[in-house]
């Protein structure tokens, strides 16, 4: 039996993992609360073939970890997606265009610094920092992607990374992903890190993933920084298709606060040192369903580490004529202000669920709608339920976690998108960003 730990910002979830009938192991959730949310216990996580750092390089106050690398011994088949921004930063630009060759051995990181809206001095500050990076290891410029994070439009100090790059290199260690974790971290409070192990033709396989986000955070792509290492072998082309599927099913569905960065980057390495090799997509079953849990973990610790948050809302619409119109509706509503002021102040006003299924541009039949907050119907065929419903509905407002769902009654299509609330503390995060 093998326990790890995830973090988020209510609880610190003990997993305990065990065999399930596919052959594959799962996590059954051990709650319990934490007062140092900064100071928690990680047990050692590896991925055969890989080492990883985090140290502090300058770009932050001391002591905090603001330079990461990930390091694979071996060439790595590699796919990512990123950024639907039109404004891309000048690592997204030279990472895309790296990873059509199919294969990397690894990437530096950093935060504090978003290296965006720098022009050609920033796009060389890019190149250098993965090209020491890259000499430093012994490989060639190319061999190395580079992602930022951080404020937008501030020079890059690229001096003060170029002078980290050698103790970053001898910061690597098999089990160094919880201090790259911790050094990608901007607004965020806690790391995010997740493990799962896999079988497949009695062999076994690791996956490690990391993710970093707290604002900026919109169901529209990868919005967030989000690395993946897996020892499995597998072709570049087959990779990116399960890639790009499971952050649909995922990243894709989550909403802090409606706006996208500059920077998103998700990334998935995979250098073939388990012997377990994938050729297909008949026999990547496996390795499917623990990507897509293991991204649907990081995606719920991004919700719940959202700047300010308080509530983490699981936003269902369902009956609709399609899977994509309840798509655009759930998406809608979980991006809406008044929503997720709503969700802060603990008001069952279902009145701004339905105001904003209809401005999302989606065909409804007005007099149709059902609302629920988890059990409790708040609205009958778009009528209100009266006060006794609204009582008990404040009362599921008052829970951390709790579930909103919208039946149009129209047809079968169904989908969700899990957000969060604005709070007082979010306007005072982002008003003092740069402070």
């Amino acid at each position: 039996m093998i326990h790890g730990y995830i973090i988020s910002k209510f609880l610190t979830i003990d997993f305990q993992w065990c065999w399930c009938k596919n052959n594959c192991f799962v996590g059954r959730c051990y709650y319990q609360e934490f007062s140092n949310q900064k100071e928690i216990f990680m047990t050692a996580i590896t991925c055969m073939g890989f080492q990883a750092a985090g140290i502090h390089s300058g770009l932050k106050s001391y002591p905090d970890k603001d330079l990461g690398l990930i390091y694979s011994e071996a060439p790595a088949s590699v796919a990512g997606v990123f950024t639907t921004n039109r404004i891309k930063a000048a690592p997204v630009l030279i990472t895309q265009k790296r990873i059509q060759g199919g294969a990397s051995h690894g990437i530096i990181v950093n935060s504090g610094n978003a290296n965006c809206c720098n022009g050609d001095q920033g796009h060389q500050s890019a190149l250098d920092m993965a090209g020491t990076t890259a000499r430093g290891l012994g490989l060639k410029d190319q061999d190395i992607l580079v992602a930022s994070t951080g404020v937008i439009g501030e020079a890059f100090p690229i001096e003060k990374v170029n002078n980290a790059v050698p103790d970053l290199i001898k910061a690597l260690r098999p089990d160094g992903f919880r201090d790259l974790a911790t050094a990608i971290m901007t607004t965020d409070t806690v790391p995010k890190l997740e493990y799962r192990q896999g079988h497949i033709h009695d062999k076994p396989f690791n996956l490690v993933g990391m993710a970093k986000g707290s604002g900026m955070i919109a169901p529209n792509m990868a919005t967030m920084l989000c690395f993946l290492c897996t020892d499995i072998s597998i072709r570049p082309s087959l990779l990116k298709k399960i890639l790009a599927g499971a952050v649909d099913r995922t990243l894709n569905r989550i909403c802090i606060d409606g706006d996208t960065s500059t920077n998103d980057t998700t990334l998935i390495f995979a250098n073939g040192q388990s012997q377990v090799s994938i050729d297909s997509l008949d026999q990547a079953g496996e390795f499917q369903f623990l990507l897509e849990d293991i991204l649907k973990g990081l995606a719920k610790s991004l919700v719940k580490d959202g700047e300010g948050a308080t509530k983490c809302v699981d936003i269902i619409v369902k009956g609709a004529m399609s899977n994509q119109d309840a798509r655009v509706i759930a998406h809608t509503i979980a991006t809406s202000p008044l929503v997720k002021t709503a969700l802060f102040g603990q008001d069952a006003n279902w009145g701004r669920l339905i105001a904003a299924a209809g401005r999302a541009h989606i065909p409804i039949e007005p007099d149709s709608i059902d609302i629920y907050f988890n059990q409790v119907q708040m609205a009958r065929n778009s009528l209100g339920c009266g006060q006794a419903a609204e009582k008990m509905a404040t009362r599921v407002l008052q829970k951390p976690e709790f579930t909103i769902t919208m039946d149009l009654n129209m047809g079968s299509g169904s989908s969700s998108v899990l957000t969060c609330d604005f709070s007082l503390d979010y306007v005072k995060i982002n008003a003092d960003y740069r402070s």
